[in-house]
């Protein structure tokens, strides 16, 4: 089964435990890699990440052909699609 290991956080270097139950529950979600920070870090990486409002970007719809925006920049190989076509394409 699982036991407890001692990890070092990838951008404080503190030392710290991933137990046996966060192992288990890493294993049951599917999750492939440890985690490389610690619970404070990884909860300042979060709120970082989280921080003011998404850039969004223009884009044409390529089902329906309305103006809409995306939070990444569109590229010419992949098609866009409003949350409206995407939403129907997604449910099948």
């Amino acid at each position: 089964m699982y036991q407890d290991k001692t990890l070092v956080c990838r951008d404080c270097g503190q030392e710290f435990a991933f137990t046996a139950g966060e192992q288990e529950f890493y294993a049951e979600r599917g999750f492939q890699n440890e985690p490389t920070r610690c619970r404070e870090c990884r909860q300042a990486h979060k709120a970082n990440r989280n921080a003011g409002p998404r850039e969004m970007h223009k884009a044409i719809c390529a089902n329906c052909g309305a103006d809409t925006q995306v939070p990444f920049l569109p590229k010419n190989d992949r098609p866009i699609y409003c949350s409206e076509c995407y939403a129907a394409i997604r449910n099948g």
